[in-house]
């Protein structure tokens, strides 16, 4: 099985360096959200009870994703350290790093599992999760939570190719294992009748696969990476610098994913048809912001390395490359949605399974949010660069004014007599201003870059 190279991000042309490192990353969250998407497709549309599986999956993906949020700070926060250390030319400390990080990462993915399965019940009855779905989207969350080690080590891999130049190994094998899932969704849903289980195995197995895939590839490419002396099993050094630089990022996983939880609480009061929409709506939005976060998570990475480089001047160049990619793809996603927003939520939901008034609430949703989707796409480039430059400060303030906005205006204008449409301009209004303030912590990690030099 032949990996893909290593590539130092440090040297030639910023905006060719960054689009073909940028695209296959763009690529595997686009597949990763397919994941997830798939499995609301094929229970929306082929289920016994199609809006309701797809309410189960839509809440206890609410749960599930603060679970996910130590796995992607474990992503980011290792590859960040891998980027710096690759960039210094230190593969004795990147492989010690990567041990490191695989040890650490297992204990924390051990308690998380403890966590989702002690808990898991107890937190779908405080998000108000209605009766007649209750037990199918309690049964989706245990199955996703048994799959939490293959998770964690699939984003460890990916995060860690990612950091030493090479992502399109991670593309390679997400494909692979997401035409595995849609043939396991068809199978178990449709064939075996087994509904929103179905759905969950199908996600369980193909993950396995893609991180088993993934793993193997990693330890190849470590293998052949030359290097003086023997590396370190176990560095407490390096765990208190993986720990910091994952923090923030966990933080701002979990901040998110807390905010999507009491807004989604404030949702399940409003009605069952409420759900519905904003599930459909909201995982199409997530789909446009992934791809957008993935881009910028290479952007963190070439940061990181440049800096290691004292190449400060390409990390400006390349913040401006990637803002534009990102406004180009915030565009063309903002084009398609608000242009048939009809035509995406029946593909979820068979128009015969849809009340009216849940395709009106997703219609709103997705023709309102998505006219700000190029704004949240520059806030997310500033919290990367600015992540990739050391400014972890700067990028969990930033994050947490993000969610803490959005979640109080949700409750003040549905409060105040807005309604459904409370929801949709709490993340506008939220976005618009989070924004403005990543660009200020932006421009704080750019004055220390011409403090150190990084303006000549």
């Amino acid at each position: 099985m032949k990996s893909g190279k290593t590539v130092n991000l440090t040297t030639g042309n910023v905006w060719k360096t960054l689009l073909l490192y940028c695209l296959p990353l763009f690529g595997s969250a686009m597949v990763q959200q397919f994941y997830s998407l798939v499995d609301l497709l094929v229970v929306g549309n082929f289920a016994a009870e199609g809006a309701l599986s797809v309410d189960a999956i839509g809440n206890a993906t609410v749960i599930i994703n603060v679970l996910l949020a130590f796995a992607l700070g474990a992503n980011g926060g290792c590859a960040v350290i891998v980027a710096k250390h690759f960039g210094a030319g230190d593969v004795k400390r990147v492989k010690e790093t990567v041990n490191t990080a695989v040890i650490s990462f297992s204990v924390l993915c051990a308690v998380i599992m403890a966590a989702g399965f002690g808990f898991g019940r107890l937190l779908l009855k405080a998000l108000d999760v209605h009766d007649s779905y209750f037990s199918d989207c309690l049964s989706y969350l245990y199955i996703y939570a048994g799959s939490l080690p293959f998770v964690f080590m699939y984003n460890l891999g990916c995060g860690i190719c990612s950091a030493l130049g090479d992502s399109k190994t991670p593309f390679l094998f997400l494909v692979i294992s997401s035409v595995l899932n849609i043939g396991l969704d068809l199978l178990f849903v449709c064939v075996f009748r087994l509904d929103v289980n179905g759905a969950a195995w199908a996600t369980f197995i193909s993950q396995a696969i893609s991180c088993i895939l993934t793993v193997i590839v990693l330890l190849r490419k470590l293998k052949v990476m030359p290097c003086e002396g023997k590396p370190k099993i176990f560095d407490s050094r390096l765990l208190k610098e993986l720990t910091v630089t994952s923090v923030p990022i966990i933080l701002q996983q979990s901040f998110v994913s807390v905010g999507n939880f009491f807004v989604s609480k404030r949702i399940n009061l409003i009605g069952e048809d409420a759900t519905t929409g904003f599930t459909t709506a909201f995982k199409l939005i997530c789909m446009s912001n992934m791809g957008v976060s993935a881009m910028t998570n290479g952007l963190a990475n070439f940061a990181s390395q440049n800096k290691a480089a004292g190449q400060f001047a390409r990390i400006k160049t390349g913040c401006l490359a990637v803002l534009c990619y990102t406004l180009i793809t915030s565009v063309a996603f903002l084009a398609v949605f608000v242009s048939c927003p009809q035509f995406f939520t029946n593909l979820f939901i068979q128009q015969e399974k849809l009340t009216p008034e849940a395709m009106g609430y997703s219609v709103q949703y997705l023709t309102v949010v998505s006219c700000f989707l190029p704004v949240v796409g520059a806030k997310i480039v500033f919290d990367g660069c600015v992540r990739g430059s050391g400014g972890n400060v700067g990028f969990t303030v930033s994050t947490f004014a993000d969610l803490a906005l959005r979640v109080i205006l949700v409750y003040v204008l549905t409060g105040a007599g807005w309604g459904f449409g409370g929801v949709c301009w709490a993340w506008a209004i939220g976005w618009c201003i989070s924004t403005c303030i990543a660009f200020v912590f932006l421009l704080v990690e750019f004055a220390k870059f011409r403090k150190a030099g990084g303006a000549k």
